[in-house]
């Protein structure tokens, strides 16, 4: 089943790539520069699909960007430290983004003709991201299909959003995904910064995973206080 896999670059999408790709269905990945405030992660998407034999598309959507204001990772706004349940990691939401990006994802795999999106939306993201959510999943599928109606059907695919990122750790270590060729940080700095929600969640997943993490980061050990402020 040809997919198409959306991957920012991230843990979580690269080890979808990879996992699609051991199952034989990789197709091509698409990024999307929507004018996230550093780039350092398009360019693990391209290291990742080069790796994986696979085409690359990267669409430019900087301009949209500019008028989804407000959020830490396109404006000059600070980004939180501590764990993503906190609630001050409201202002990392860019408003609408997984239903245009994905929405853009399918209509480029249903005009190539392959059968699947695949996008790596987790449990974890529950808590800050309302369109990462089951409920989020479902109805878009549905509205693709039907907006894609007498097209040629094309599914979604999310077998990660029942679960954590410590699950998607431990998939991606049986998969042998060389996880210092990821990025996560919001930061964007030499290495990952440690303290921002997703370097915390990335942190944590390792540990509860118990998988060696091979990240470096400029405060290894902020993450432990923050998941103690969470608890």
């Amino acid at each position: 089943m040809p997919t198409l896999v959306v991957c920012s670059g991230g843990l979580d999408s690269v080890t979808l790539a990879e996992q699609v790709a051991a199952e034989g269905d990789l197709a091509g990945l698409v990024t999307f520069d929507y004018g996230q405030r550093h780039r350092k992660e398009l360019e693990f998407a391209r290291r990742a699909a080069e790796r994986l034999g696979v085409g690359h598309d990267v669409v430019d959507l900087a301009a949209l960007g500019r008028h989804l204001s407000g959020s830490a990772l396109t404006d000059a706004v600070d980004v939180p430290e501590g764990h993503y349940a906190a609630d001050n990691m409201a202002v990392t939401v860019v408003p609408n983004r997984n239903p245009i990006l994905f929405t853009i994802a399918f209509g480029i795999a249903n005009a190539r003709g392959w059968d699947r999106v695949a996008a790596a939306v987790h449990g974890g993201d529950h808590f800050v991201y309302p369109d990462c959510r089951p409920e989020f999943v479902d109805a878009f599928a549905e509205m693709e299909r039907r907006a894609l109606a007498g097209m040629g059907e094309v599914a979604f695919h999310t077998p990660y959003v029942e679960r954590s990122k410590a699950d998607i750790v431990a998939a991606g270590a049986g998969l042998g995904v060389p996880f210092a060729e990821t990025w996560s940080c919001y930061q964007g700095g030499e290495v990952h910064c440690g303290r921002c929600g997703t370097c915390v969640e990335r942190r944590e997943a390792f540990h509860l995973a118990g998988v060696a993490d091979p990240t470096a980061y400029a405060d290894p050990d902020y993450w432990r206080h923050a998941v103690r402020e969470k608890a």
